[in-house]
């Protein structure tokens, strides 16, 4: 199982950070490591000190394909979710500017949180789905799939003409603006269309 991750998804995040608009889906991946164990606490690591919510809508593929078509990627999952990709932005900053691969900024121990399961079935329309973060009970991101550059379907096409997609692979469709820095002692709380899906402690 791997995580599939889409960078620069949200126009209002490509512009927070002052990165490039890109020509098609920025794509890198988590090794399974990362998934934050259920009902453990996320713990800020050592090597950083600039660690980065990025709340995501997750998509679980649920059998083997290739070369998917955008018209038949609808076929390739029934589950919907929610989760956070952390990220060591002093780690990525450095080793972006080195022009370095900065997998050890997204990959490391813990660094991604996979809420509950939804069936697809559930909504009338998966490109208008809101989604939140809340920090300390203030809301810090609200974003909306219909503002994806590039949609599930899409993605799933785009990532299996690079990558063989497998049964139980995730992918975190990208992430809106109004990331920021974690704490310790924060709380962070994720719905989606007004469901809660996770709650992560961090330490």
């Amino acid at each position: 199982m791997k995580l599939i991750c889409i960078g620069r998804n949200y126009v209002d995040h490509i512009n927070e950070l002052s990165n490039e608009r890109p020509d098609e889906p920025v794509v890198f991946i988590k090794p399974d490591s990362a998934i934050l164990p259920k009902e453990q606490d996320f713990y800020i690591p050592e090597f950083s000190q600039d660690v980065h919510y990025e709340v995501e809508v997750l998509v679980k593929i649920k059998k083997v394909g290739k070369h998917i078509s955008k018209e038949f990627a609808h076929k390739y999952y029934d589950e919907i979710g929610l989760g956070i990709d952390f990220t060591a932005r002093d780690l990525q900053s450095k080793l972006k500017s080195k022009g370095l691969p900065w997998e050890k900024a997204k990959g490391f121990d813990g660094a991604a949180v996979v809420g509950k399961w939804l069936p697809k079935d559930k909504f009338k329309d998966l490109d208008n789905l809101n989604f939140s973060l809340s920090k300390n009970g203030e809301k810090v991101q609200d974003g909306n799939t219909s503002l994806m550059l590039w949609k599930i379907d899409e993605i799933i096409a785009h990532v299996s003409t690079y990558f063989m997609l497998k049964k139980g692979d995730i992918i975190f469709t990208g992430t809106p603006a109004g990331v920021g820095k974690v704490s310790p002692n924060d709380y962070l709380v994720g719905t989606l269309q007004g469901e809660q899906l996770f709650d992560i402690k961090v330490r």
